[in-house]
């Protein structure tokens, strides 16, 4: 084992025993120990296991629930989900499968025991916690089966905690990456996922050493190398005594000071320039390739600037964008298992209750299980582009969408006759148009159903004016006459401009002629 001490201090005791340790070579895997040691310790582990969950959760999903009173909705929801914390327990649990390999959520109850399935439609009014167990919690209920005939073959049967079995209901469990068939995973006591740290421990622990040339080139550059002449073969108490105070008097010197040497002396700094070169690409590598055995960016590790910025959907850009969906979609259990958990505690009995008084022609009459299934079948959640785009851009699309609906409205309104599917299309027009928030900071408010009404009356005069049309008898048709004013001045100008034409035929047969004669002299 290597012991180092930095200027009298050593570097770490867990960090110092384990990634100093000469045994660590590459293909390792590292133990549950190891890589709890690498998350507290390492300066790249917790960046590892949180800064990806950090930025996929950098945005709120964005609720959606169409299929009943929205606003509230969705703020009774955001309500409950700020309540329990599932933020932040997705998150631990996130880490946690990330740094060991495996971790788990368990949804627990106030007098209720862990084997019992959840009971939802009495969760409203129980006092629940939720505990984030790492594989050490679970120790021996996360194994996995590898039995390929067996219907739980790698899969997930369950987690049972100090020999306390727990409801499958009330428990979700992630893995970072897919578990490989008699593969054991020692960080995680089963033949389950891998850490994030497995492919990158002897890099990880490469890193350390340019930790320690840091702090090496940090204290020799400040040294001052002085270049003195050398005394006599014999050298005095006086020679000694003036060489010290010479050197005394340069480690003293400062700013508007004067120091004196001898022509052939010199003070200089120590040369680090060939340094700078081998030990920057060195340090660049080790840290692409811890990026590429955790199969993550370089930038997410490195904190690079990207060349033109995150928002303009540069190449960078894109490969972290890609990435952080990545790590959604591997997150999307948790939310799902959360989602159903704060939907039953706060559309509640007792809140649907208000919204019964709110809205009493709508929901008045309509029992409390068939509103919230309508809420909860309608109730969609959806992450927002992690690339956001700026407004000119969101101007440009915008407008493509507005002159999108007008043109279906101009094309759908001459063929939709009936006043029920007319007032739908535009209610459908109004709510597409309040959408557009970039263009329009006012909301279009309409009552349709006086509009329906409205367009109801309107058919029904049109519908009246028509059968009177048609009851109506025409007029008899004016008998054709050549005395008719009309036809009479139509005649006269048709028979002069033809008159005229006839009278002018002589003239111009003998303009022709003329000019036929004048060009046959030229010829």
């Amino acid at each position: 084992m290597a012991a180092l001490a930095l200027g009298g201090t050593s570097l770490g005791n867990a960090l110092q025993q384990i990634l100093m340790a000469e045994d660590i070579q590459p293909g390792d895997s590292p133990s549950y120990q190891m890589c709890k040691t690498l998350m507290s310790y390492h300066p790249l582990g917790a960046k590892m296991t949180d800064t990806p969950i950090m930025m996929a959760q950098s945005q709120r999903r964005q609720i959606v629930v169409p299929d009943g009173p929205e606003d509230e909705l969705k703020e009774a929801f955001d309500r409950e989900w700020e309540a329990i914390g599932a933020d932040r327990h997705i998150f631990n649990c996130g880490r946690l499968a990330r740094c060991y390999g495996v971790a788990s959520v368990a949804l627990l109850g106030e007098g209720t025991p862990p084997n019992r399935d959840i009971n939802f439609k009495e969760l409203y009014h129980s006092k629940i916690g939720f505990n984030v167990l790492d594989p050490l919690n679970t120790a021996g209920s996360l194994v996995l089966d590898q039995n390929p005939n067996s219907i739980d073959f790698q899969k997930v049967p369950g987690i049972a905690v100090g020999g306390v079995a727990y409801h499958r209901s009330r428990t979700v469990t992630i893995m970072n990456e897919e578990p490989l068939y008699i593969e054991y995973t020692s960080s995680a006591f089963g033949f389950v996922g891998r850490s994030v740290y497995q492919r990158a421990l002897y890099m990880l622990k490469s890193y350390i050493q340019t930790l320690l040339t840091d702090d090496l080139i940090s204290l020799k550059a400040g040294l001052l190398i002085a270049k003195q002449k050398g005394p006599g073969s014999v050298i005095d108490n006086v020679m000694a005594w003036v060489a010290g105070q010479k050197r005394e008097m340069l480690q003293q010197g400062m700013v508007g000071g004067v120091l004196s040497i001898d022509v052939e002396e010199a003070i200089e700094t120590l040369n680090l320039q060939n340094l700078d070169g081998a030990y920057s690409l060195g340090r660049k590598n080790i840290v692409d390739n811890i990026a590429t055995a955790a199969d993550m960016p370089a930038l997410v590790l490195n904190q690079e600037t990207m060349a033109s910025g995150f928002a303009d959907g540069t190449e960078d850009a894109k490969r972290v964008t890609q990435f952080v969906d990545r790590i959604r979609i591997w997150l999307q259990p948790l939310y799902a298992f959360f989602d159903q958990i704060v939907m039953y505690r706060a559309w509640n009995p007792d809140w649907y209750a208000t919204i019964q008084k709110m809205y009493p022609e709508q929901w008045g009459r309509v029992p409390y299980n068939a509103a919230f299934y309508r809420f909860k079948n309608s109730f969609k959640a959806e992450w927002p582009n992690l690339i956001e785009e700026p407004d000119s851009e969101k101007i440009k699309v915008e407008d493509v969408k507005l002159k999108a609906i007008i043109a279906l409205v101009e094309v759908l309104a001459p063929l939709v006759t009936d006043p029920h599917n007319r007032a739908a299309l535009i209610q459908w027009a109004a709510e597409n148009f309040n959408e557009i928030e970039m263009m329009f900071t006012s909301p279009l408010v309409l009552d349709f159903e006086q509009l329906e009404e409205g367009l109801e009356d309107a058919a029904e005069q049109q519908k009246i004016m028509q059968a009177a049309a048609a009851e109506k008898e025409p007029d008899e048709p004016k008998p054709f006459a050549s005395t008719d004013s009309e036809s009479s001045d139509r005649i006269a100008r048709s028979m002069g401009g033809l008159t005229a034409a006839v009278a002018a035929l002589p003239d111009l047969k003998a303009r022709r002629d003329e000019i036929r004669r004048r060009v046959l002299a030229n010829a």
